[in-house]
């Protein structure tokens, strides 16, 4: 009988698991131990010895054997003063709120599952976040997406023509966009917004990189939200995300939002770091300048089309092909970064490197030019 038991266990699992789920491929994270990780968009700066001591002293003082404050009444109001939320919400007369999420995964999920039928579904543009794609699945509705230029930007006409035909609960438009790193003209989100008859999201995980700012958006159009993460500037160990929008739309996403889903743990370490984030922001722009530095040696490098970029990463092709090649070369040297080609046909022979400091920046430029050779 008991050798029986994993055939009944695998004619279950074909069974009851959705063909959609079974066909799939998990979200794949590679082990990085030992490899410089240049793969993941990361803030590589610890915080400052001082900050961290102060964090240390706040980490003491929790009563971990307790749940977390359900509401995150001190976080949630942390983050209001500092995108000014008040005073927005003054100037458009529109109650605005803040949704927190494990991560902005978690927030994507809870759209999809809020607005999504399997008569309307889910529309990105393409390449972009993975995830977008992978969480529709999840929920069981359509997802469409729509390829960009060649040149990374909105091809607006095809957009529209696919919110017309489709009629998306739910469009996803990330700005400074992954894993391309631009930013797309306001010219053409106020097209897309106007034509949704759905929710538009403006997912602003690069921000803090980047001049472009929309969170007045949310202000100006009634199916507008923005999300935004604290992962980049150097908390993403805490996996914390949030959305900002209407309290209309966000008291009816709350209902989805599963109890406790911000532990006790992230809640003091993120109000501690709102209160002292001139010094992650310093770090960012620290990065900023890093990036330009590494943008500059990229377009030195014979064989490699440089994207522009105002993210913490930078798209780069291989001219000559051998994406594939050069990333398993520069892994063998110890540098992990992100090889995309394959995951879109207009990302083909293409990488993405991590904005890392001077010195890691450094190393994956020699070890790309070795890989190159």
């Amino acid at each position: 009988m008991s050798n029986s038991l994993p055939l009944q266990s695998a004619a279950l699992v074909e069974t009851l698991v959705r063909p959609e789920i079974r066909a799939m491929h998990s979200y794949y994270v590679p082990d990085s131990s030992g490899l410089l990780k240049m793969d993941a968009m990361e803030n590589p700066n610890l915080w400052p010895g001082e900050l961290q001591q102060e964090w240390f002293e706040t980490l003491k003082g929790l009563d971990v054997n307790r749940y977390p404050d359900p509401s995150c009444a001190e976080l949630k109001a942390g983050i209001r003063e500092l995108l000014k939320l008040d005073a927005l919400q003054e100037q458009s007369g529109f109650d605005l709120d803040i949704l927190l999420g494990n991560g902005s995964d978690e927030i994507i999920q809870i759209l999809a599952m809020a607005l999504s039928t399997p008569e309307r579904g889910v529309l990105a543009v393409e390449p972009s976040f993975v995830m977008y794609k992978m969480i529709s699945a999840f929920v069981g509705v359509p997802y469409t997406g729509v390829d960009l230029n060649a040149d990374f930007s909105i091809n607006l006409a095809a957009t529209l023509s696919a919110i017309q035909e489709h009629d998306p609960a739910l469009i996803f438009l990330a700005a400074p966009n992954n894993p391309t790193g631009n930013v797309f003209s306001e010219e053409d989100l106020q097209a897309i917004i106007d034509a949704a008859n759905g929710l538009v999201v403006l997912d602003e995980a690069y921000m803090a990189f980047t001049d472009s700012d929309l969170l007045s958006y949310v202000s100006r159009y009634p199916n507008v939200v923005v999300m935004r993460t604290f992962s980049k500037v150097g908390l993403a160990g805490l996996r914390l995300g949030f959305m900002v929008g209407s309290s209309n739309w966000l008291k009816e996403f709350e209902k989805l939002r599963l109890p406790y889903n911000i532990n006790v743990l992230t809640q003091a370490s993120a109000s501690l770091a709102i209160k002292h984030y001139d010094k992650l922001a310093a770090q960012c722009e620290l990065l900023k300048t890093a990036r330009s530095e590494l943008l500059a040696s990229l377009a030195d490098i014979d064989g490699l089309e440089v994207f522009p970029s105002e993210a913490n990463f930078v798209l780069v092709r291989c001219s000559n092909g051998g994406a594939r090649s050069v990333f398993e070369a520069m892994k063998a040297q110890g540098v992990l970064i992100k090889c995309l080609d394959g995951g879109h046909p207009l990302l083909a022979e293409c990488l993405r490197l991590t904005v890392g400091t001077v010195q890691q920046n450094e190393e994956m430029i020699a070890a790309l030019k070795k890989a190159l050779a």
